[in-house]
């Protein structure tokens, strides 16, 4: 039987009043680990010294210390977890995201690096290992996230800056709302690359549409049913996937308007985030303890694992040169990683 989800603060004065202090989130991780009371995980016995300060329960049978925050992000974290409970309530509540710069004038926080740290950790732990594939009726586009350039319009390839991108998004469901979706980088738009995508985000036998791009038309053959709707141009435009390009249209403006452009080397980590607060927008309890690691025995993302790939040079991807400019100015704390693995929740 499923464990039950402690209860979770519906407003943010709530919130502020239920996660005040250490203890009070202390005991929140507490009550998340064992939702039916504690267990010795040695002994098996129900009973425990609160040592809160350390973040631990000792049993008061064989003496073994548990920890309350083992297995989650928070795991040996010198930030406060007041800190950390702020950040990931408002990174899933508000529609716009947060910027690290924003954080650390929220939160008080001291430095830029640590705010920009935090974020960082909690979209690593957006990707749910164990999701399952998109199903029913699916729209397929892709899409290029970057900077304008100069004679680069269109499908053009050679010599572009930009990242391209392949969004997949459930229409058609429930209520008729869209939903789950998936983003991954792609290094071009031939058939490998977005056929291959959506072998591993859609249900075969679902219905994918598309627009008319070629590389799409060996979707039959990977067992999929094939909608293929040619736009046009002008007055005989026809959106094939209008779901998807309104998510597209979110996806840019939340990039520019936000973050005010992000690195190439983690921009994947950007797109996870995007891609989690869509798909948790109903259930905040399960977004907030997901993004902290509760009940998912998840490992701490390292500070090396983020930063650790000094050879790739950081590239800029922001919407326009002048925003370009703004940010080399501000020479602000960007980390050069690798790319990470484009799953999402």
């Amino acid at each position: 039987m499923r464990a039950r989800r402690p209860g979770f603060p519906k407003t943010l004065i709530e919130f502020q009043r239920r996660f005040s202090t250490e203890e009070a989130c202390e005991a929140y991780l507490a009550e998340c680990r064992w939702p039916d009371g504690f267990r010795c995980p040695r002994c098996g016995h129900g009973t425990a010294w609160v040592l809160s300060a350390r973040r631990l329960r000792e049993c008061a049978a064989c003496g073994y210390q548990a920890s309350t925050t083992a297995g989650t992000i928070l795991h040996r974290t010198r930030t406060p977890l007041v800190v950390w409970f702020w950040a990931a309530y408002l990174m899933i509540t508000d529609k716009r995201g947060f910027s690290a710069l924003a954080l650390q004038r929220q939160l008080g926080v001291a430095r830029y690096e640590t705010a920009w740290m935090i974020l960082h950790k909690l979209r690593r732990a957006t990707v749910n290992a164990n999701r399952t594939k998109l199903r029913g009726t699916v729209e397929v586009d892709e899409a290029w996230i970057g900077g304008v350039q100069a004679g680069a319009t269109g499908r053009t390839r050679h010599g572009r800056n930009a990242a391209l991108v392949v969004l997949a998004l459930e229409v058609g469901v429930g209520d008729g709302f869209p939903g789950r979706l998936r983003i991954r980088l792609v290094p071009d738009d031939t058939a490998d690359s977005l056929v291959g995508f959506v072998q591993e985000a859609v249900e075969v036998g679902s219905t994918v549409i598309t627009d008319g791009w070629t590389a799409y038309l060996a979707l039959p053959e990977a067992g999929f049913i094939h909608e293929r709707t040619v736009e046009g141009s002008g007055e005989h435009f026809i959106n094939s996937v209008p779901h998807l390009h309104h998510t597209i249209g979110n996806l840019k403006a939340w990039l520019a308007g936000t973050h005010k452009g992000v690195s190439r080397q983690h921009l994947a980590a950007y797109l996870d985030e995007f891609v989690f607060r869509h798909n948790r927008r109903h259930n905040l309890a399960a977004a907030f303890q997901t993004l902290l690691g509760l009940g998912t025995t998840r490992d701490p993302t390292t500070y090396e694992t983020i930063t650790g790939a000094k050879d790739i040079p950081a590239v800029p991807y922001t919407l326009s040169q002048k925003q370009a400019g703004t940010r080399r100015r501000r020479k602000r704390f960007v980390p050069a990683a690798p790319t990470p693995g484009a799953a999402n929740p």
